[in-house]
């Protein structure tokens, strides 16, 4: 990796090499070629770094780093279906798994602007399911940060409610129940709204999918593997839930939903802050210790992000946002060897995350 005054030390070689001096010279507009420059090297640097990762692990998915609205890096590698040798592109909608909670989690918070629920309600208030003696207390906040001590329904609480931390895909679907009584409309309606309100064309729920750019899912690696059947209506099973994990999106569309919602766009700005204050801490079995908001993890240190990793059978994935420098870094693929375990599905997003990680700590 490159150390930080290597770095600066380029960038300065490549902004001189832009600027030439001449007596019949139009004045230099130093910025404008100090901007274009900082995206040129950017661009580089990502290539160079990103690149290795796939040749390293051999990944099979798509990733793309935009800043704003600038691409500074896109690749797609590998098959979306493994059979016909169908090549990923830039069309291929994924599973993005976890990385749904944050689209649950929004429509919580959308439902809370229209004054239709508090987050400190108790969530009994809405599911008979949690009307039991020993579910009664847990609020709507604790099932959106996760600290309602649910495990899976039916089973006794893990903590008192609002004392501890524990991953629960059962909490979100009962908040996707939540926002069917209090919308009465079904959750598939509610999802496929947001979406469009967001600007994603190619994104739906794994129950109304309907398209042809699928990347099907795979257990094993790309010489060994076995499909994942009944994908993507299996999203919708108990096991997983639309609401905790059932969405499928493209890497363009995840790059519009953080430009959308980070600008306040999708949900009103005192709102957004609530979804990104960090009300309690995760020990992620993978990325290590984070702060965890309303359906939204974030660095503990710097540089400032917000991120979700997400996983069901086969695939793997990460949605970053930088809010300082608006950039976003996606990491999307349909294949995992789960005899290695899941933190050998992820080094090539953790070796990306750690890369963004120092680039923008030098910004």
């Amino acid at each position: 990796m490159l150390k930080k005054s290597l770095l600066l030390s380029l960038f300065s070689l490549l902004l001189f090499s832009c600027q030439k001096t001449g007596p019949t010279q139009q004045p230099v507009n130093n910025k404008a070629i100090a901007d274009s420059s900082i995206v040129a090297f950017q661009k580089k640097l990502y290539t160079t770094q990103i690149d290795s990762v796939f040749n390293r692990y051999n990944f099979n998915g798509s990733v793309a780093v935009f800043k704003d609205n600038t691409e500074l890096y896109r690749r797609n590698n590998g098959f979306s279906n493994f059979e016909d040798k169908t090549e990923i592109n830039d069309s291929t909608v994924f599973s993005i798994a976890s990385i749904s909670k944050q689209f649950t989690a929004v429509l919580i918070l959308f439902q809370m602007e229209q004054g239709k629920l508090d987050l400190n309600d108790k969530a009994s208030k809405y599911i008979k399911d949690l009307q039991k003696k020993e579910y009664e207390d847990i609020t709507i906040k604790q099932l959106l940060n996760h600290t309602s001590g649910l495990n899976n329904f039916g089973e006794k609480l893990l903590f008192k409610s609002g004392s501890g931390f524990n991953y629960s895909n059962d909490g979100f679907n009962a908040l996707g129940k939540i926002v069917e009584t209090v919308s009465r409309k079904p959750f598939d309606d509610n999802m496929l709204e947001l979406l469009k309100k967001a600007g994603m064309k190619n994104s739906s729920t794994g129950t109304t999918f309907k398209g042809e750019n699928f990347a099907q899912t795979y257990v094993g690696d790309s010489k060994i593997h076995k499909k994942v059947e009944n994908m993507p209506k299996r999203l919708g099973n108990k096991e997983i839930g639309i609401p905790a994990g059932g969405i499928l999106s493209s890497i363009n569309d995840l790059h519009i939903w953080n430009n959308a919602l980070y600008s306040g766009k999708i949900i009103k700005p005192e709102t957004l802050k609530k979804f990104m204050a960090k009300s309690t801490e995760r020990q992620h079995p993978i990325l290590g210790t984070m702060g965890y908001g309303l359906g939204i993890m974030m660095n503990d240190n710097k540089p400032v992000s917000y991120f979700h990793s997400g996983y069901v059978k086969g695939a793997p994935s990460l949605n970053i946002y930088y809010p300082e420098t608006k950039t976003s870094v996606i990491i999307l693929s349909n294949i995992a060897d789960e005899e290695k375990g899941k933190s050998a599905s992820f080094r090539p997003h953790l070796k990306i995350k750690e890369i963004a990680d120092i680039f923008e700590n030098i910004n």
